[in-house]
């Protein structure tokens, strides 16, 4: 059996969950990731793991698809779930985490491991191991990408995705802004900036009005649907942002007693409540657009900006053309690929597709045929996705209840639904994950 490492280029959520279930069959690993070396347009910092956009993973129950998703992942000793458990936030129904200390955890952890060895250089050429896993995410350099796209046979797709601001907490007026969740779940977790009609209709015009960056002019301006600019989504309609993250429903100011017309909802940011973001405020408008159109929310007046946002361009294949229900390159499938690069969309989405990713790779390095996950799990669904979506229009997913077969009795509520899903998906996912276990372990003593 070839000894060599096995070389993954990226490291992200996906290509560290990857190189961490490698490890833990007793194979060796080489971690690229060429930050600091290099930077990129939307990273701070040369941590592993570095979350650019929100620190929110989402949805903790059952009752969403990602909350599914975690919990598989916790059951399969998924190093990014540990991570994220281990520095959750107070978030509501959702699990938040404290980047810094996220990042910190999850780069100490693959230092440290001995069969992994963390290698900070940029890689322009796709080495010759096999396997290899690339899991160089949105944010591929532009080499790495001509590299990509020359394999695939197709020229690279890509889409913008925006950041939101994040506020410093002791620079936000209390007296204005008040805590509560939505429906009073999860407590008083949210930090909410009550706007009335005339506040909120000046708000959208000054959006309207405001200066954007332009994109570059070799790049076609392509927004993911789910991560549209705030200032885009306000384009739709003038009460287009009313319905949608300015939403007042369920909220009640404490001042007056009411639902407002509208609200802005601030979210922990850090473990020790010193930051917030703006929920929903992806945007692309310049940076003195920002500080000057965010100030006129109520309560932020004097709001200082730890994060401004940004926009930067998010490459991806498509995968349903390219890459087999393995995660291969259909062309040459000594290449595996991990996380968004594959068309997957959010954070927990990218970790779960370096687990896969990772779990096919030492298969395949110890001549052992890893199956899929059933298709009832959520890990299964999105795999399935990747695999059988329409070619044609291929855009970033998010693993949803939609993915999953449907239940035999249809008739059952939604969240009744959703409940039985979760419960057939765990159900499902223990038999797989121990047979996956056993075969990894079959011809590897010193796992």
């Amino acid at each position: 059996m070839n000894s060599s490492p096995i070389p993954i280029i990226g490291g992200g959520l996906a290509g560290c969950e990857a190189a961490w279930q490698i490890a833990r069959r007793g194979l060796t690993v080489e971690l690229f990731e060429m930050r600091p070396q290099r930077m990129t347009p939307a990273h701070h910092g040369d941590r592993l793991g570095e979350l650019v956009c929100s620190n929110s993973l989402r949805g903790a129950g059952m009752n969403n698809a990602v909350g599914l998703l975690k919990e598989e992942l916790r059951r399969c000793g998924s190093l990014f779930m540990a991570t994220a458990d281990a520095n959750k936030v107070p978030a509501g129904g959702a699990l938040a985490v404290d980047r810094d200390g996220f990042a910190g955890a999850l780069t100490a952890a693959i230092e440290q491991h001995p069969r992994i060895a963390l290698r900070r250089e940029e890689v322009t050429a796709i080495p010759a191991g096999d396997p290899v896993i690339i899991a160089s995410g949105p944010l591929t350099s532009d080499t790495l990408a001509e590299r990509i796209a020359a394999l695939t046979g197709e020229q690279h797709l890509y889409f913008y995705d925006a950041i939101a601001p994040i506020v410093e907490a002791d620079s936000i007026d209390h007296g204005i802004v008040f805590r509560a969740s939505r429906y009073g779940k999860g407590g008083d977790d949210y930090l909410n900036s009550p706007l009335d009609r005339d506040q909120y209709l000046a708000f959208v015009a000054a959006l309207l009005a405001a200066e954007k960056v332009a994109p570059r002019d070799f790049e076609k301006a392509v927004h993911f649907e789910g991560c549209l600019p705030i200032e885009e989504l306000a384009a739709r309609g003038e009460m287009t942002l009313a319905f949608g993250p300015m939403k007042p429903v369920g909220l009640r100011d404490p001042r007056t007693g009411r639902e407002p017309f509208a609200v802005v909802q601030l979210r922990q940011d850090d473990t020790h409540a010193t930051l917030y973001n703006l929920v929903g405020f992806q945007t692309k408008l310049t940076w003195p657009e920002q500080r000057r159109i965010f100030r006129t929310l109520p309560g932020l007046e004097n709001a200082r900006f730890a994060r401004l946002g940004s926009m930067h361009r998010n490459t991806f294949l498509n995968a349903p053309t390219c890459l087999t229900p393995t995660l291969q390159l259909k062309n040459e499938p000594r290449l595996f690929f991990a996380g968004q690069m594959t068309g997957v969309e959010g954070y927990v989405e990218s970790a779960a597709c370096g687990f896969l990713a990772g779990l096919f790779a030492a298969g395949h390095r110890l001549g052992v045929t890893i199956p899929p996950p059933p298709p009832t799990t959520a890990l299964g669904a999105l795999l399935t996705h990747l695999s059988t979506a329409a070619p044609r229009g291929f855009q970033p997913m998010n693993v949803t209840y939609g993915l999953f077969p449907p239940l035999e009795d249809r008739k059952r509520k939604r969240a009744d639904r959703r409940l039985a899903m979760a419960e057939q998906a765990l159900s499902d996912l223990g038999p797989w994950w121990q047979t996956t276990t056993r075969i990894l372990s079959a011809d590897n003593s010193s796992c």
